[in-house]
């Protein structure tokens, strides 16, 4: 078994060194490129067609299969952030040092643009399937809109099993710090997931989006706050944390207190592996949550992207990294021990009990939130792939998977999982690179049509 783990560790290591970092920023600012740079030329459009109709009344979907543009925005934010930040931050700044968090910076803001296309293309070849529910993302653009059947296949495939070690991540991510600060077998824990969980995915897909809608604000609102005041505390510490995260992304860094010092190239491997991995740039399961919206345009909808990249590493994770480095808990803390960084944290902060009731919930509630998404994405697959026996079947698998990964080993699941997600991002992001032209006609497209349907352009047409 350790050889089997060292050879998967060794496979890892290499996909995310060089290889898949030049991959990605290619692909990155190739996007960036041919949408003119798109969050920022549209930003004010981007803020009034998602935050600014947060202030509309919502009604919920009156189409069979559908979800609100909220709803379906919220689950994709749902399997990114929350445990995935709170816990995977820390892993990478102590493996990579304080330099990893610039290049989650790098991942969010190039990848912006490949998320906001995946998005656009999931929903431009989404089709109903037979309960008349949308459904769509990476297999049905690589079928319909270039052919690749075989390559779909090996998608969903990658992902159905993606899913797997994902699973068991998000349950050992939330079970570490309960088990340690209540003194809770981990097979408990694991079951209370798995049976919180199993009530919202047998509910379906509605059910899914009205708990995502309520609960993500509250949980993001929570958390951001309870940073804000550790930071606060440690304001001194601001400017050199800054300082540090920006010297070593470039240098090595030098070895403090616990912390083993890091090299450049481990503070990209680690940066660009927890960024992709936590905002889920180019894995084109954003696509599959979205492609369930009842919009008219794609474009409509893929304006969320730069939304959900911006709220969960531009935000979140930022402030995961900020109150580690302030705290100066990364020096003190052995790296086996790193996803309980931030609970160290807040405990200098609010005290032993709090800190610990605190995080044990926020984490809970994140990775319920997290897995009933995530393996909505599986079921999906599984029923484009071979119909509804193969839905139910990797449905029992998935709750076998959050039980195991409760008492399992986090450094080698950090690793599969690694392995995994290499497996779907590649043919993802190829397919993408393929369907460039037509996220570039479409976004062009809705544009044109929203300057038709401007008060001005209608007042103007009117007084001819």
């Amino acid at each position: 078994m350790q050889k089997f783990e060292h050879v998967i560790e060794k496979i890892a290591d290499f996909i995310w060194g060089f290889p898949m970092i030049i991959f990605l920023l290619l692909a990155g600012c190739y996007f960036t490129i041919r949408l003119k740079v798109l969050p920022i030329r549209y930003f004010f459009i981007i803020i009034k067609e998602t935050i600014g109709k947060l202030f509309q009344k919502q009604k919920a979907s009156k189409e069979k299969g559908a979800l609100t543009p909220f709803q379906a925005f919220s689950s994709s934010l749902a399997a990114t952030a929350g445990a995935t930040n709170i816990v995977g931050v820390p892993v990478a700044i102590s493996l990579g040092g304080p330099g990893a968090l610039f290049w989650m910076w790098v991942v969010a803001l190039i990848g912006m643009s490949l998320l906001y296309a995946e998005i656009v293309l999931g929903l431009a070849y989404r089709e109903k399937n037979k309960k008349d529910e949308w459904i769509g993302g990476p297999m049905s653009y690589m079928q319909k809109g270039l052919g690749w059947k075989k390559m779909s296949i090996v998608y969903g495939v990658g992902l159905l099993l993606e899913i797997i070690p994902s699973c068991m991540v998000q349950a050992n991510s939330v079970t570490e710090p309960i088990v340690r600060a209540f003194s809770i077998s981990s097979i408990w824990v694991g079951l209370a997931i798995a049976a919180v969980t199993a009530l919202i995915v047998f509910g379906g897909m509605k059910r899914m989006g009205k708990v995502n809608e309520k609960l993500l604000p509250i949980l993001v609102v929570l958390y951001v706050v309870a940073c804000l005041i550790v930071i606060g505390v440690h304001y001194e510490r601001i400017i050199p944390s800054f300082g540090m995260v920006f010297s070593q992304a470039f240098h090595k860094s030098a070895a403090v207190g616990t912390f083993a010092g890091a090299s450049m190239v481990l503070a990209m491997r680690w940066g660009f592996a927890r960024g992709l991995y936590t905002s889920e740039i180019g894995l084109g399961t954003a696509s599959i949550a979205n492609a369930t919206a009842s919009v008219k345009y794609p474009p409509q909808q893929a304006f969320w992207a730069i939304i959900t990249v911006s709220i969960d590493t531009l935000l979140i994770c930022t402030l995961s990294g900020f109150v580690v480095l302030t705290s100066g808990v990364w020096t003190k803390t052995p790296i086996k021990d790193a996803p309980s960084m931030v609970i160290h944290a807040f405990q200098g902060v609010f005290g032993k009990n709090v800190s610990d009731w605190f995080i044990s919930a926020l984490l809970f509630f994140f990775v319920i939130a997290t897995l009933n998404v995530i393996i909505f994405y599986g079921e999906q697959q599984a029923t484009i792939l071979s119909g509804r026996k193969l839905q139910l079947t990797i449905r029992f698998v998935y709750f076998v998977a959050i039980v195991l990964g409760a008492v399992g080993a986090l450094a080698f699941l950090w690793k599969l999982l690694d392995l995994m997600l290499a497996i779907i991002l590649v043919p993802n992001v190829l397919a993408i690179l393929f369907l460039g032209k037509k996220v570039s006609q479409l976004t062009d497209q809705y544009i044109e049509q929203r300057k038709k349907d401007s008060p001005q352009n209608k007042t103007a047409l009117e007084s001819r």
